[in-house]
């Protein structure tokens, strides 16, 4: 080959190598492509997957069978029981291998399956609809607060002593020598709540408590007075306060017409503050099945009769209540029944009495917080012109002093529409009857 041919064969060689890289770049950029594209169709096979597991579970629900409930009676050995159906029937049946076998004791609701009756899974205690309802729920309005309770400051601490302090605080309780619930005393051991502080209450837990510790501090409280006194609002303000259920119910929205009704529902009541612990309960107008037995009456009468003697066994019967706190409220304490104020049941009576004047300006002030006023308003004038009236009275003069205003077609209240208001609410506060209330 001559040395023209060589030179001109030279220049070829860098172009043909830049033709593979090229190709090779172009391959690498294929293959990231396809790389993202399997990625992307592995999401949608995980989304596919997803729904198709969805719809199985759908079709499943839809084809399978119901199941029986049934209670547990007896247990036989480690794999039969004895069962009581709904319909009534009693079978030694097997249980299913993942359930805890310990937990299956007599009384237990089960789910029965429907071919072979064997137990499938563990059921709720059944409660009463009612009481589901009974639950306090203020989501989206406003919060009762202590602060807006006016002129009860020591009603306002006997409360929470006896309510609030034993859930919240219970070694309190154990410090200074006050028998404690085992279940608190055991709650107490397991989160070791304990500081240097402490230390003595920690070292006389690790003992046998058997003896010692066999009751509890305060179950009950009822609160009376005359009407309008703030005796609900007290029991609104601790719901809003206290970190625990707190079920809420007229006392006489739980008799019933039909015989023994009433008393289920007591029982269901309580059997579901001890599994919701802790708990308060709030029987409002307590006197409506609270009252003095006697011996004469109608079947009527001694239905709530029957209602008032469960009531009274489970505030202080066989079973332990636990950190279930009951709050009864009442503006006829005259009448209720001796056994239901007893200590054990009732522990502390709280007068909540007709206000003074201090306690009357301080519920104006409250209450008249959130109107709009214009000018100097005298309040004590207006408190030393509405002497006689209650709590609720003092709140009604704030609406009537707001109507007042409206009807005068002004957006603010001026101390003339608080005195007209007063004088009012005297002319019609002498409609009411009295009632002499005296320390229970």
């Amino acid at each position: 080959m001559s040395e023209g041919e060589t030179a001109a064969a030279a220049p070829a060689a860098p172009s043909e190598r830049e033709q593979v890289l090229e190709q090779y770049r172009a391959k690498i950029r294929e293959h990231r492509e396809t790389e993202a594209r399997l990625k992307r169709m592995r999401e949608d096979v995980k989304g596919l997957v997803a729904r198709y597991q969805k719809t199985e579970d759908d079709l499943s629900a839809l084809q399978s069978v119901g199941q029986i409930i049934g209670d547990v009676l007896k247990k036989l050995d480690n794999e039969r029981f004895i069962v009581k159906a709904s319909s009534g029937p009693r079978y030694v049946v097997g249980c299913r291998s993942r359930l805890n076998q310990d937990k299956l004791k007599p009384g237990t609701r089960v789910a029965l399956d429907m071919t072979t009756l064997t137990i499938m899974r563990i059921l709720p205690r059944e409660v009463d609809p009612t009481v589901f309802h009974m639950q306090e729920d203020e989501e989206g309005g406003k919060k009762t607060s202590f602060s807006d309770v006016g002129g009860l400051n020591e009603q306002i601490r006997e409360l929470r002593e006896v309510i609030e302090l034993p859930l919240t605080n219970p070694e309190l309780f154990i410090r200074v020598g006050i028998k404690v619930s085992r279940h608190v005393v055991s709650a107490l051991q397991t989160t070791r709540k304990f500081t240097t502080v402490n230390l003595k209450v920690t070292l006389s837990l690790k003992k046998d408590y058997s003896h010692t510790f066999c009751q509890q501090p305060p179950k009950g409280v009822l609160l009376y007075g005359p009407p309008g006194t703030g005796k609900t609002m007290l029991a609104k303000a601790l719901a809003s306060n206290i970190n625990a259920t707190f079920l809420k119910v007229v006392a006489s929205a739980i008799v019933d017409k039909y015989i023994g009704e009433s008393a289920r529902i007591i029982r269901e009541m309580f059997g579901f503050a001890r599994d919701h612990q802790p708990c308060v309960i709030f029987m409002d107008e307590i006197d409506a099945i609270g009252g003095s037995r006697f011996s004469e009456g109608t079947s009527a009468d001694r239905e709530i009769q029957r209602t008032l003697m469960e009531l009274l066994n489970q505030m202080d019967g066989f079973e332990e209540q636990g950190q279930v706190k009951m709050v009864m409220a009442t503006n006829r304490p005259d009448i209720l029944d001796p056994a239901l104020l007893r200590p054990g049941r009732l522990d502390r009576k709280i007068e909540i009495p007709e206000p003074n004047e201090t306690q009357r300006l301080e519920i104006l002030k409250i209450h008249s917080a959130s109107i709009t006023k214009r000018g100097d308003i005298d309040f004590e004038s207006v408190v030393k012109l509405a002497d006689g009236l209650n709590g609720a009275d003092m709140r009604n003069i704030c609406t009537e002093a707001g109507l007042f205003a409206i009807r005068n077609d002004r957006d603010y209240v001026m101390e003339e529409d608080f005195m007209k208001a007063a004088r009012k609410i005297l002319d019609t506060k002498k409609l009411e009857s009295k009632l002499d209330y005296s320390k229970v």
